[in-house]
């Protein structure tokens, strides 16, 4: 099987020392390309320099998180810019995150809709980070109409994702919250056309059963693979090949 993990966090310090060997044991599973996402200033650098030791095999994303959205964000995307030439395969992770809170909720919104205007001139798929923020993130997207991207870590509901549709071209990153008992993503998973979906992990966060709660990593693909073939009625093969499929054709690999 051909995988790809479309949003790990390798450069997280939890693999610090371990880069090559998660690498290896991804690769081993079939996990052949690995996207890493941006988050701020504090982190970017480590992971465009993890990237450009692994070419081909990590791709870098762009974008200011929004749990680090604060009153000086304007200065974070001044940083983030002097990137502007690295060649990217999204806008990302970006969005609204108002789990721990609203403090930042107008700094967060700002930043978002500056980061989806970038976005689309540069005609670059987003990667979103949604939590606790539906109602808004739709809202935005109301004013940025025809974007395409990826929902990480998708935790919306199916009706939610009608709209994302109505909306523009989106993809529901699908992890291992799908293999958790009760899980919700479950039904959606059942109902979302399979061309929608794509695989990730958030490594080190958000680890697959039969090992949740230790340390997430690519390798553990294939389980999210398999229970979504489960819920799809499918072989895993196809849903490897398929979600790669949908990979590729979003982020341009």
């Amino acid at each position: 099987m051909f995988l790809i993990d479309t949003h790990c966090h390798l450069s997280d310090h939890a693999f610090s020392g371990e880069e090559d060997s998660y690498i290896a044991r991804a690769r081993e599973a079939g996990v052949e390309i690995m996207l890493q996402p941006d988050v701020d200033s504090s982190e970017r650098k480590a992971m465009f320099d993890l990237c450009d030791r692994h070419p081909g095999v990590l791709r870098p994303m762009l974008g200011l998180y929004p749990g680090s959205v604060g009153k000086d964000w304007k200065s974070e995307i001044d940083k983030m810019l002097e990137y502007s030439d690295r060649e990217v395969v999204a806008i990302g992770e970006i969005g609204l995150d108002y789990h721990e809170g609203k403090e930042f909720e107008k700094e967060q919104k700002e930043a978002l809709h500056w980061q989806l205007d970038y976005a689309m001139e540069r005609d670059l798929p987003v990667n979103i980070h949604m939590r606790d923020a539906m109602g808004d993130i739709l809202e935005i997207f109301r004013c940025h109409k025809g974007l395409r991207g990826n929902m990480h870590a998708y935790s919306g509901s199916y009706e939610s994702f009608l709209e994302l549709q109505r909306l523009g071209d989106w993809r529901l990153g699908v992890g291992g919250v799908v293999t958790f008992k009760n899980a919700s993503l479950a039904e959606v998973v059942r109902k979302v056309p399979l061309e929608r979906i794509v695989l990730e992990t958030d490594a080190p966060y958000l680890t697959p059963v039969p090992y949740r709660g230790r340390r997430n990593e690519s390798s553990l693909i294939p389980l999210v693979a398999g229970r979504v073939a489960e819920l799809k009625g499918v072989s895993v093969e196809e849903v490897a090949e398929t979600t790669t499929m949908n990979a590729r054709k979003l982020f341009g690999i």
